[in-house]
């Protein structure tokens, strides 16, 4: 974030007995009916990832209300990772949804994020305008976690309580609690036809190698919707935060708010 001041960081109380830090930049146009951005981070992520920068940073420059959040266990919401679930963090984005949007959101979820926006088609339908997928990650506790394992490591993971899986980003491992892969199963997204039909793009990198660029053509074979594209880079990884890869992010806002 270079060239514009950021707005402050509040924090949203919820019924869960922690607070949801949140930064919002409202249109200085009262009048202006154009739908806002509603940003949707990914697991291990926070509210100012790059392309969560990127975007706020257009946002202003364009005056289009703009959202983003911390779910619990991340960023300056705080809380201990290892005991949130899914089901937790569709009550985060539901709360934000309720308390903070006056008006229909576009959107975007990059990985995790990505599952929790299809999630709200079910919860806020009503409330969202169109979808922007990043790398989207729905149901990915059964299908990238819970599915590769043998029989004999599944055991080991219910019995242990936690899965330890080496961070390609990283030097500290990544650990997924086995409660957040049981809860889940209350969230599936991809096992039945997804209502919404409203307009959808879907970004994903060919070389994604923690969420496979067939899944954004799973969800769009799931959703209901006719309007729906979908833009693979054949040099992104699941990260999609190069310049290219950021500058196709915010093309597709340009599309979705008509904003020349």
């Amino acid at each position: 974030m270079q060239t514009n001041k950021l707005p402050k960081i509040k924090f949203l109380p919820t019924k869960r007995g922690y607070r949801l830090a949140y930064q919002v930049h409202r249109s200085k146009q009262p009048q202006n009916k154009k739908s806002g951005i509603l940003f949707l981070h990914g697991h291990g992520s926070d509210m100012f990832g790059s392309k969560a920068e990127v975007m706020m940073d257009w946002a202003i420059q364009k005056d289009v209300d703009f959202t983003r959040f911390d779910l619990f266990g991340h960023g300056q919401t705080g809380g201990d990772i290892m005991t949130a679930t899914v089901g937790q963090w569709i009550n985060d984005t539901c709360d934000i949804f309720d308390n903070l949007l006056d008006k229909k959101q576009i959107l975007v979820g990059s990985s995790l994020g990505g599952w929790l926006m299809l999630s709200l088609c079910k919860y806020r339908s009503e409330k969202i305008d169109s979808l922007v997928g990043i790398a989207a990650a729905p149901d990915f506790t059964k299908g990238l976690i819970w599915e590769t394992l043998d029989k004999l490591e599944q055991e080991r993971f219910h019995t242990q309580g936690y899965l330890t899986i080496a961070n390609p980003y990283g030097e500290a491992d990544v650990i997924y609690p086995y409660r957040l892969i049981e809860e889940a199963e209350n969230h599936l997204v991809l096992e039945h036809p997804i209502e919404f039909h409203g307009r959808v793009i879907l970004h994903h990198g060919l070389c994604d190698a923690e969420v496979p660029w067939q899944t954004s053509i799973e969800i769009a074979k799931k959703l209901r919707s006719n309007k729906v594209e979908i833009h693979l880079d054949k040099s992104a990884n699941h990260r999609y935060s190069n310049t290219e890869q950021l500058n196709a992010l915010l093309q597709s806002l340009e599309e979705l708010t008509s904003i020349k």
